[in-house]
């Protein structure tokens, strides 16, 4: 009688430790598999093992990366925007923020420019004007220097040179955020940023507070060629033309 229990008891114990085995065989094949699916399916046969929470956990990093593969490829505001919605505190929530922040700074100079083009159009026009009242016998002669009023009337090339800067987001979170990003960049692109310093802005937008990074004081080409490079390498950034900062 005691044999026998100690038998079953021992096949308890064996069994148990078979299915252990099993579990962590089959935990080992979806973690080199990788996959959503496949970790689906570990929880569908094992909703309450040892390795249900880490499984769990990888399946919603699995589909907020897919979600956000997504969103970068759509590469829209509104892309972004719905990435935000649904996951509100992911892993790619800050990035997603930097990038709507950086398209509606974009959008802002085509505004300025328009505005900008109202008095240019308007001096060039005194200036047919007054090669028109000039009296004069030659008016090729004193069509010359209309080219010169309309350079007048536009900033004087100094006034661009070293007056652009560029955006690389804007945090939600905090200043320290902000800090924090710049850090990174500079240790990432230490030839590209080499020099360049940065400031955090306060702004109120209608999501609330946020910490506009930036580095200011470049010409337009280096802006670019720093925007361009970075873009280039899926990172976030933003001409800031002058008097948009």
């Amino acid at each position: 009688m005691i044999n026998r229990k100690v038998v079953a008891g021992l096949c308890a114990v064996m069994l148990a430790f078979a299915g252990c085995s099993r579990q962590q065989s089959d935990w080992q094949k979806t973690r080199e598999t990788n996959t959503a699916e496949g970790y689906e399916q570990f929880l569908k046969k094992y909703p309450s093992g040892e390795f249900t929470a880490q499984a769990q956990a990888r399946v919603k990093e699995l589909y907020e990366e897919r979600d956000w593969q997504k969103a970068r490829d759509a590469d829209t505001p509104e892309a972004y925007q719905a990435f935000l919605k649904q996951y509100p505190e992911g892993k790619w929530t800050e990035e997603a923020r930097i990038r709507v922040e950086n398209f509606t700074l974009a959008q802002a100079p085509s505004g300025a420019a328009a505005a900008a083009g109202g008095p240019a159009t308007a001096g060039a026009g005194l200036g047919a004007d007054a090669a028109e009242k000039a009296p004069s016998p030659a008016p090729t002669a004193k069509q010359t220097p209309q080219p010169d009023r309309r350079a007048a009337a536009a900033p004087p090339p100094k006034s661009a040179v070293g007056a652009y800067g560029v955006q690389f987001g804007a945090f939600k979170s905090g200043p320290e955020a902000a800090h924090k990003r710049w850090a990174e960049l500079q240790k990432e692109y230490p030839a590209l940023l080499g020099g360049l310093s940065s400031k955090v802005l306060p702004t109120k937008t209608s999501a609330g507070q946020v910490y506009r990074l930036q580095t200011i004081g470049v010409t337009e080409k280096r802006a670019r060629q720093i925007c361009d490079s970075l873009k280039a390498d899926s990172q976030a950034c933003v001409v800031v033309p002058p008097g948009q900062g």
